[in-house]
């Protein structure tokens, strides 16, 4: 039996991305839409995870007080919003640090999957605004989906060869959401 299980990127997908790394609560934007869009997701019964890459920490812009706070903040837009978030896993280490977990790895797709106690992520999606959302999805065995939010247009100009894949892509996660939540056509 697949998961009903949505992994989202945090910057670029759930709120505005920063190339200068987004870096306080203050610089944490959420995309309203994308707010609404994890609500309903999880009123549909779909579980909602973040897997977010924060080298921010490694690189000593912020620490994890900074990011607990912003993650704290994004569960209290998320059930205001009459959803929750399942899991939330992040990596603080650098590109260079040789951990398990930086995406592209798969290593957060794992810690979710074993937080929420899944004997696999068959049916799950993976949905980001980079390659190596990608990447890490298809290393999981998720399904995935690019959003042309955040670097989403920078990644298909650079990598034009996604649209020709199994990749899904859309123009934000309130369009993937429409389109997983659409009744299927008869």
């Amino acid at each position: 039996m697949s998961a009903k299980l949505v992994i989202l990127d945090r910057d670029g997908v759930i709120n505005q991305d920063s190339d200068n790394y987004v870096k306080s609560l203050d610089e944490w934007i959420a995309y309203p839409t994308a707010i609404e869009a994890i609500a309903r997701l999880h009123r549909a019964g779909w579980r909602v995870a973040v897997a977010t890459n924060q080298s921010g920490i490694a690189r000593g812009y912020y620490d994890e007080n900074v990011l607990a706070d912003m993650h704290r903040y994004l569960r209290s837009l998320v059930h205001a919003a009459g959803g929750e978030l399942a899991h939330i896993a992040y990596c603080p280490h650098g590109p260079d640090d040789d951990c398990q977990c930086r995406k592209p790895l798969p290593g957060m797709l794992h810690e979710i999957r074993q937080a929420l106690d899944l004997p696999s992520l068959e049916g799950s999606w993976m949905v980001g605004d980079s390659l190596r959302d990608i990447q890490a999805g298809e290393a999981a065995g998720c399904r995935q989906a690019l959003v042309l939010t955040g670097k989403g247009k920078r990644t298909l100009d650079k990598h034009p060869e996604i649209e020709a894949s199994r990749v899904e892509v859309f123009e934000d996660l309130a369009a993937f959401s429409d389109w997983l939540l659409a009744p299927p056509s008869v």
